[in-house]
């Protein structure tokens, strides 16, 4: 796969590479440490983190990252992304799947094993309109998993209007549970638990959430890492009663992040209200979601991970840049 543009950012690169249908866009990143950036006390990781400045990153044999797009823009709509700018989602086909894998890894080629490669389908495009998806994932189980320990992970807004999300995930859920033995993620972008802000927010495109605890209670329990919930942080509601009604706290960990600052949340004026390099716009939700039984997750951005445009909602093909590329 041919890489149009390579753009260094503090933590990596982001790629523009050559797909079958045009332009796809992935990163090849390093990590700072779950001791750096993460809170969860469920993982032993208990320490409260004033603020995440930039640091030095793992070496990749420790971890690496690679983020990849599963189509050509994305036709999800929300409110907070960049990603729609770029064009309606059509799907990147298997060997787009794996080329961007392999182009990212190509920046590298001293490192040839790593203790985890985390591949994140979620760059570009809801991932669960394309399966193949699916394939791509079994196929680099095969083809990294000895020398790079791969963990997949799928993120999904859970689309409405998606006849194929079941089996999707039922298999997606086997290929998580079976084929990688529990190595393998799945994260439920939910962001509010009121449908109101929620219809605003994913553009009136995602399931409600009766009918994504509906759909998940049809599935197997996870082995490994529980199924995830992510919130993204911008004063919406969050009732952790409703939440643990509806999502067994035995299966499901809470992850909490940062809203990012992508150009679309800007203009909208979604943001996380406080500094959110810091502890503090999370400690009380983490605390109301611990109290019902939850395991929680706090993920603490720094300002390059945000500035350098790698956070979740970003694309350079959208027209932005990272913080030192900016154009005047």
């Amino acid at each position: 796969m041919k890489i149009l543009k390579n753009v260094e950012v503090p933590t990596g690169n982001i790629l523009v590479v050559e797909g079958q249908r045009g332009k796809l866009e992935c990163l090849s990143i390093g990590d700072y440490g779950k001791d750096v950036n993460l809170k969860c006390d469920a993982l032993g990781l208990t320490k409260d983190i004033e603020k995440v400045i930039h640091t030095d990153m793992l070496p990749l044999t420790k971890k690496w990252v690679i983020t990849i797009s599963s189509q050509y823009g994305c036709s999800m709509k929300c409110n907070f992304c960049d990603v729609p700018k770029v064009g309606v989602g059509l799907n990147a086909n298997t060997g787009d799947l794996l080329g961007q894998v392999l182009a990212g890894m190509s920046l590298h080629p001293e490192i040839t094993e790593s203790d985890r490669l985390n591949i994140h389908f979620a760059r570009m495009g809801e991932p669960t309109w394309n399966k193949d998806v699916l394939d791509a994932a079994k196929i680099l189980k095969q083809m990294f998993d000895r020398d790079y320990h791969v963990h997949p992970v799928v993120s999904t807004m859970m689309p409405v209007g998606n006849f194929g999300l079941h089996d999707f995930l039922k298999e997606w859920v086997f290929i998580k549970n079976v084929i990688y033995g529990g190595n393998a993620g799945l994260q439920l972008s939910i962001n509010s638990t009121n449908e109101d802000e929620r219809q605003e927010m994913f553009g009136g495109n995602a399931l409600s959430l009766d009918s994504i605890s509906n759909l998940m209670k049809q599935l197997k329990p996870p082995v490994g890492r529980k199924y995830t919930l992510n919130f993204a942080v911008a004063d919406y509601d969050v009732n952790a009663n409703l939440l643990a009604e509806l999502f067994d706290p035995e299966h499901f960990i809470i992850k909490l992040t940062p809203m990012h600052k992508t150009t679309t949340a800007i203009e909208n004026d979604i943001k996380t209200v406080g500094d959110y390099t810091t502890i503090a716009p999370y400690l009380e939700l983490e605390q109301s979601l611990k109290d019902v039984g939850f395991d929680v997750l706090v993920f603490i951005a720094s300002a390059a991970e945000d500035l350098g445009r790698i956070t979740c909602g970003n694309a350079l093909l959208s027209g932005t840049l990272p913080f030192d590329q900016e154009e005047e």
